[in-house]
């Protein structure tokens, strides 16, 4: 059984994150971490999550035993997800982090903790993501150099990076396949441009309003024909899920930073 500790287990990807955990017959809850500030601190975990049989109450960090916990998985914001990382380091814990809006300076410090201990890092864990990763690099690769490229995504509104790190790694795969820097190529803004746009360009398109919990479209276009790649996520269960499917194939693994494309046998 896979003893897992969830971060920000308050909020509502962290009650995702418990439900799935639950549900999950290779999976136990054993550490549900909040603020001692939190209302959901020192309470009952079932009742929030809709079961009856969980004795774990809401804690803080410092109050668990980490020999407890066999992974650790963290969605929550980049400072708050440094702090937890230092301590899975401290502690010698697999770690999964589903965290955007990463710095360079922050993921630099993730990839110096993966030299410690294992952790798989994605910016989706959803399968069907993953799966349209593989399928706009296979695009890319196919069609002509006189293709058009765009991405539009689509969130909740409470969503605070944008584009979204999903966005983005759709972006990057297909830089990738095309041989391009997607740092050179990626535009996010035309609101001033006077030209006509380039073939050698990636745009990125955003909305931000009320309850989206995710769409995303890769569109390749060119004259008489497009196609588009969409992936619509309609519950955060699909990302909590993957997550801990990903802790369950992280467990007893060599140090090292992997993605859910290792974790689902894509590379």
């Amino acid at each position: 059984m896979n003893r897992i500790g969830v971060f920000g287990a308050n909020g509502r990807m962290g009650q995702a994150l418990l439900q799935a955990t639950y549900q999950d017959n290779n999976s136990e809850i054993a550490a549900a971490y909040v603020r001692k500030t939190s209302d959901f601190f020192g309470i009952n975990v079932g009742p929030i999550i809709g079961v009856n049989d969980i004795e774990q109450t809401f804690c803080a960090l410092e109050q668990t035993n980490c020999t407890n916990v066999d992974v650790l998985i963290d969605f929550t914001l980049p400072q708050g997800m440094l702090v937890h990382l230092a301590y899975a380091v401290a502690n010698q814990i697999p770690m999964v982090i589903g965290t955007t809006g990463l710095t360079a300076e922050e993921f630099a410090k993730l990839q110096q903790a993966a030299k410690t201990i294992p952790i798989v890092f994605s910016r989706n864990f959803s399968v069907g993501i993953n799966l349209l990763l593989n399928l706009v690099q296979t695009a890319a690769k196919t069609l002509s150099d006189e293709i058009d490229i765009e991405i539009f995504e689509a969130h909740h509104r409470h969503k605070i990076d944008a584009p979204s790190g999903t966005a983005l790694a759709i972006g990057e795969a297909i830089a990738e396949a095309k041989g391009w820097d997607h740092n050179e190529v990626a535009r996010y803004e035309r609101h001033q441009d006077h030209v006509a746009k380039s073939q050698n360009e990636i745009g990125y398109s955003v909305l931000r309003a009320g309850d989206i919990v995710g769409e995303h479209t890769a569109y390749f276009a060119s004259i008489g024909e497009r196609l588009e790649i969409t992936h619509k996520a309609s519950s955060r269960m699909t990302f909590a899920q993957g997550a801990v499917r990903a802790a369950g194939w992280l467990k007893n693994k060599p140090a090292g930073l992997y993605d859910m494309q290792d974790v689902l046998g894509f590379k």
